[in-house]
């Protein structure tokens, strides 16, 4: 027994075009709720974004970023708490004093005056907002989560959503961070910065 047969939609019914279908060829639209169509949406709209903050949050090359003042060499990032030069800090003199403890981040004259440097590894950032002044703050964005990514202008920038926050005391001075960056321990010792810990 064969299907019968529906005459073909003429081109008045069809809409503008040359070509005509038979009724039978055109697929059926079910009736979707409101929901529905917004959930499938939304998921969409997760799942893109989600693609965009990792691209946004991951780095590529070095892990360690020294920028602002007069230099924009490469240098570790990370975040530490503030500090100052052994001469001005009670735990940087005792650091001294003691040879050193905590994990070692580099030298200071890898950190440019009026700049920082971001320690990603350790997720310290250390600024010298002047010469001999060293600071340390987490460098987890306090916005997202996201890892801030450069330093410049006297401030500290979070590539993800534009939060920034100052090299001095790590206060937001732009963007939609709700709370300053975190300080870390750093000291200063024989010209090495430490990150207490």
């Amino acid at each position: 027994m064969s299907e019968p047969t529906r005459p073909a939609v003429s081109p008045s019914d069809a809409g503008p075009g040359p070509d005509t279908l038979p009724v039978d060829s055109v697929p059926a639209v079910l009736p979707l709720e409101r929901r529905t169509v917004l959930r499938a949406a939304g998921v969409a709209g997760v799942a893109g974004a989600v693609g965009v903050g990792l691209a946004a949050c991951g780095s590529s090359g070095s892990n360690n970023t020294a920028t602002g003042g007069n230099s924009s060499a490469p240098a570790p990032a990370s975040s530490a708490p503030a500090a100052t030069s052994a001469a001005a800090s009670p735990s940087a003199s005792a650091s001294a004093a003691g040879g050193g403890s905590g994990t070692s981040l580099g030298a200071t004259s890898q950190v440019p005056v009026g700049g920082g440097m971001i320690f990603a590894d350790k997720k310290v950032v250390v600024t010298q907002p002047t010469a001999g002044t060293f600071k340390g703050f987490s460098s987890t964005c306090t916005h997202m989560g996201c890892q801030v990514s450069q330093i410049s202008g006297g401030l500290i920038h979070c590539p993800c959503h534009g939060s920034e926050y100052s090299i001095v005391d790590g206060s937001v001075k732009g963007g939609p961070a709700p709370m300053p960056l975190p300080p870390e321990n750093v000291t200063v010792q024989g010209g090495q910065i430490f990150l207490a810990g």
